[in-house]
């Protein structure tokens, strides 16, 4: 069963990759179009590879280890935080090309929450790796969920 902060990874990581593909074909349509590139590489790596990444080792890197994840509600703030902050970034790229000065603040404003985005994601997971393993039956903490059983196909 995956986690909800795991599945909305997933699923903001498929929306980030419609977009960025429906982005790709216009530039290649409208010349003109290409100066939005930078929206489109954006959407594409940041939006459908990192957050396809961090729903998969949010959901793996527990199970490999044997450690739970530190944190699962800094897990849930990270969902919003990326994908909020990536928003934010490829509208920035976009309106930079019409207005620069807004544009610009945009886009900082996306790459800064990005930034800690990608800070509260590797904490989370160091601090996961750190992790004792968890003795059968010990019960979990407030913001741990307890071990689940891995799933048999």
């Amino acid at each position: 069963m995956l986690d909800p902060f795991v599945r909305r990874f997933i699923r903001a990581s498929l929306l980030w990759l419609g977009f960025g593909v429906v982005l790709g074909v216009w530039m290649a349509l409208s010349p003109a179009a290409v100066a939005y590139r930078p929206a489109h590489v954006h959407a594409n790596l940041l939006g459908f590879v990192s957050m396809m990444i961090f729903g998969v080792a949010y959901h793996v890197i527990p199970r490999f280890t044997g450690h739970p994840l530190h944190s699962r509600r800094a897990a849930n703030a990270h969902v919003w935080i990326a994908n909020a902050g990536l928003a934010a970034m490829v509208g920035g790229f976009i309106l930079r090309v019409h207005a620069w000065s807004a544009g610009s603040a945009l886009l900082g404003t996306g790459g800064t929450a990005e930034a800690i985005g990608a800070f509260l994601f590797i904490h989370n997971l160091w601090r996961t790796l750190d992790e004792p393993v968890r003795r059968p039956g010990a019960l979990p903490t407030a913001d741990r969920a307890a071990p689940r059983p891995p799933v048999r196909a």
